[in-house]
């Protein structure tokens, strides 16, 4: 018995991704170009497609503002398509009212256009001409959807030639909304589909997408972004041939990227970027020899085997992305055929590559050189894994880039550690040959990590004290920093000792000794000091103590050492009001008369005996008239170099040290400019 086939059920079961919304536009103008290469041979009329726009009488609503001098773009509802071509001659109305015809199969059809358009368009129509076996000239008109399938109507008069006028109207909004909305947005997917054809000897129909608006022309396309030399070569990968066109577009091509163009049926089917699956190909390459203008590379790929097993609909192929394991039969996949085609890419482009490659070590270098001293002492372990990056690549990636090696190599030196820490306790057993030179790289290699980790924690206290140099500074509008931004770099406010890591800090910038503390506070009430039973909500910016010359944790009952006690108290920069009442000398002694007051503690509560050992405390801030004159009334005494003051308060036995943000940052610098100087790095 015969069967028969749903039309309804066959557009259901055809997929469309909403990513290839277009693809039935596509399917069209490739049926355009197919008719016209059917003509006799001889045919003097050039060929030609003409692909129409039809957008709605209503704008899009945009959330966002318009683009200045431009409108919005209003909905597309529908395409026409026309060409001159042989038009649908009995033959080809036949394999049009054929579900998985055969006919055109040796062309790569698989008869599956016509679905999409009922899968993206509400409804299609058709006017056509044709020329019978006696050579006239005939009509044919037809429409063409879901529910009535084919309707023929009467046949139009009226053709001077033949050719064929395809209506896709009723785009469907769930593929309209991700569909490309610009006439030269169209015109490049139009062109990326069809450049096979392009591209072959003889070249292409005049392909012209418009609107009432503007018109792109491909031929433009083609001679505005690909240069006119080319390259075919072959390459066999498990004893399939596979075919590439490489092709350089011009640096002024909007593919930014290169990239390979997987393509089946003379049309690509998918495509997929380049950038770092070859080394040193990233973005735009110079020519060499007598071609040295900037390009960007891309490669189209085909084969029988691709023809074979494309999918249906042409968006994907039927083949596995890759084979596990060693199978026992040769079965090809995506990952076999890329790894070829890249080894092949490598060869054709071997000397832009290599001119990139020298680029993309210059810049780490460079940037390691400058900006990441860290990574200097591992730098060629590094370069051993085989770094390329792309020379236009910013700070922050190259830095990404470069941590992923250093953790790689800790993380080979670990395994390296635990292999010859097993050999060298294994009982009774001599080292195996070759321990001790393995023994001589594993340390090589610990030190070189140990040096970097010293060579992170000295650029991070360049960075720092570059940053403060910043904050201290006036802005555009001659304004400065407020005294609590200043205050989180050097240690975040409203902590205290256990809500910190050791890095979190930056109090060696005022004096290294606050890294050695019992207890510190930052921007805290006194009375939630633990080493303090104070009940003033007084809060000192930094207040820490120290036990002095002894480990923090003492036996109950033992000796405690004497007390260090530390106030820091940090100004606006040029600040002026060092009034009376806001005087941060007596504010300093204020706050050693209350802790001293409340009894001073260690920070897990014991009591320590009184000591007269004396306080310190800094106070941070710009020498304006007002703090000067604060600090004379002190009886405090200027510095040799006359950015700070310092002296000794009797009464309340206190160490006092008014130093100015210049002051701060030129003293912090000194004590570590033997390391800037080892790694190279500026000390101003």
């Amino acid at each position: 018995m015969a069967l028969t086939t749903s039309l309804s059920g066959r557009v259901r079961n055809t997929t469309l991704p909403k990513s290839h919304a277009l693809l039935p536009l596509l399917e069209a103008v490739v049926n355009s170009i197919q008719a016209i290469d059917a003509r006799a041979t001889g045919d003097p009329t050039p060929g030609r497609v003409a692909v129409r726009v039809h957008r709605s009488g209503q704008g899009e609503f945009e959330m966002g503002a318009a683009t200045p001098g431009r409108a919005p773009l209003k909905p597309i509802v529908g395409f026409t398509v026309e060409d001159n071509g042989v038009g649908f001659t009995p033959a080809n109305m036949a394999s049009f009212e054929t579900l998985d015809t055969d006919y055109k199969a040796d062309i790569g059809c698989r008869g599956v256009g016509r679905l999409l358009w009922l899968k993206a368009f509400d409804r299609v129509a058709v006017r056509s001409a044709y020329r019978d076996s006696d050579g006239e000239l005939r009509g044919r008109l037809f429409r063409f959807s879901i529910d009535r399938e084919v309707e023929h109507d009467e046949a139009p008069d009226g053709f001077a030639h033949p050719g064929a006028v395809v209506n896709l109207d009723g785009f469907k909004k769930s593929f309209q909304e991700p569909a490309p909305k610009g006439v030269e947005a169209i015109a490049r997917e139009i062109f990326e589909h069809c450049i096979w054809y392009f591209l072959r000897p003889g070249g292409a129909p005049d392909v012209v997408i418009a609107d009432d608006e503007e018109s792109v022309s491909l031929s433009q396309l083609m001679e505005e972004f690909v240069y006119s030399a080319m390259t075919q070569t072959q390459v066999v990968v498990k004893s399939e041939k596979f075919d590439l066109l490489h092709l350089r577009l011009k640096a002024s091509a909007r593919i930014a990227t290169p990239r390979l163009y997987w393509c089946a049926a003379n049309r690509v089917v998918s495509d997929e970027s380049l950038a770092g699956k070859v080394p040193g190909l990233y973005g735009r390459l110079h020519g060499t020899g007598d071609e040295t203008d900037e390009f960007i590379y891309v490669c189209y790929l085909s084969a029988d085997f691709l023809d074979a097993h494309v999918r249906s609909d042409r968006t994907a192929f039927d083949m596995p992305e890759r084979v596990a394991g060693e199978s026992l039969i040769e079965d090809l996949s995506v990952d076999d055929i890329r790894s070829g085609v890249l080894h092949e890419i490598e060869d054709v482009l071997a000397g832009p590559l290599a001119e990139a490659r020298d680029k993309g070590k210059a810049r780490v270098h460079e940037f390691v050189s400058t900006r990441a001293p860290r990574y200097r002492p591992l730098l060629a372990k590094i370069e051993s894994h085989g770094i390329t990056v792309d020379p236009s690549i910013k700070d922050s990636e190259l830095e990404a880039v470069l941590h992923r090696h250093l953790q790689k190599i800790e993380a080979e030196a670990l395994t390296q550690g635990q292999a010859i820490f097993a050999e060298s306790t294994a009982d009774g057993a001599e080292p195996p040959e070759g321990y001790a030179e393995r023994l001589a790289q594993y340390l090589e290699i610990i030190t070189d990590i140990n040096q970097s980790d010293l060579a992170a924690y000295v650029s991070r206290r360049r960075t720092i004290l570059d940053l403060l140099e910043r904050l201290i500074r006036a802005d555009k509008a001659g304004k400065y920093s407020r005294e609590d931004a200043i205050h989180s770099l050097l240690i975040p406010m409203r902590t205290e000792s256990n809500d910190l890591g050791p890095e979190a800090s930056n109090l060696w910038i005022i004096d290294e000794r606050l890294a050695f503390h019992d207890y510190l506070a930052s921007d805290k009430t006194l009375k939630s000091m633990p080493i303090t039973g104070a009940d003033s909500t007084r809060e000192p910016d930094i207040l820490a103590t120290r036990l002095i010359d002894s480990p923090v944790l003492a036996a109950e009952g033992s000796k405690l050492p004497l007390p260090s006690i530390v106030v820091v108290e940090i100004k606006r920069p040029m600040r002026k009001d060092a009034t009376e009442d806001k005087n941060p000398i007596q504010q300093c002694l204020d706050y050693v008369k209350r802790v001293r007051q409340g009894g001073v503690l260690t920070a897990s509560g014991r009591p320590i005996p009184p000591t007269q050992e004396p306080p310190a405390f800094y106070i941070i801030a710009d020498l304006t008239e007002k703090m000067i004159e604060r600090c004379e009334i002190s009886n405090l005494r200027p510095m040799h170099d006359g950015m700070g003051y310092f002296g000794f308060n009797d009464s309340a036995k206190a160490y006092i040290e008014v130093m100015s943000f210049d002051r701060l940052i030129n003293a912090a610098t000194e004590r570590n400019r033997a390391f800037f100087d080892k790694l190279g790095l500026p000390s101003s």
